[in-house]
């Protein structure tokens, strides 16, 4: 029973999902809708200008898988606002170039912020989601910097291979290579197939 416990607890990802003020609230949306809570913890963060971005492009709150954990963007009283008990997995979707660069320049005056650094500083996994165009070259270069130190940068760029006929759909292709990238099994989407001969 003891090694049934043990690998079962290797299979549960420890996931913060921050969500800022950058459009895209639908990303953020279909990617809650997806997390299982009884196979990983959750826990949810947004930033202040998230919820007015999420009124104005959803029409409703946000809806939250049951058995996840809210948190608000001004508290530290959490544990994984410490390295001593980090998440495995962050995503910041969708990412605002204002929270990309002040990820990418070390600042950590809230929650999203100081989770973000001790992802990096742990050496743990996080991913950004940026929707922003066209790009400046202090996007790029934080980008850049973030890249180096170690975050995945994720742009929501939807793929049309699969042919998606609702806005669900399209959305769902950036967030299948989320879930990929946070090693999530998922099957939202058909994968590229080798061609027949």
């Amino acid at each position: 029973m003891a090694a049934f416990v043990a690998r079962y607890h290797l299979l549960i990802v420890k996931l913060l999902i921050a969500i800022t003020g950058a459009s895209g609230a639908i990303y953020a949306q279909r990617l809650l809708d997806r997390i299982d809570t009884t196979q990983h913890e959750l826990h949810v963060v947004l930033s202040n200008y998230a919820h007015a971005v999420i009124k104005e492009e959803l029409g409703a709150p946000l809806n939250y898988p049951e058995g996840g954990h809210v948190h608000g963007n001004k508290s530290m009283h959490v544990p994984f606002a410490s390295g001593s008990n980090p998440i495995d997995v962050m995503i910041v979707i969708p990412c605002s170039m204002g929270t990309l660069g002040r990820i990418a320049h070390g600042v950590s005056d809230d929650l999203i912020l100081r989770s973000a650094d001790v992802i990096l500083k742990e050496r743990r996994k996080l991913i950004l989601i940026p929707r922003e165009t066209p790009l400046n070259l202090l996007h790029i270069k934080n980008m850049e910097l973030l890249f180096l130190a170690g975050a995945t940068i994720l742009p929501a760029n939807p793929s049309y291979y699969a042919r998606p006929k609702t806005i669900e759909e399209l959305a769902d292709t950036v967030v299948a290579r989320v879930l990929d990238h946070a090693g999530i099994t998922h099957t939202i989407s058909p994968r590229w197939q080798q061609e027949t001969e």
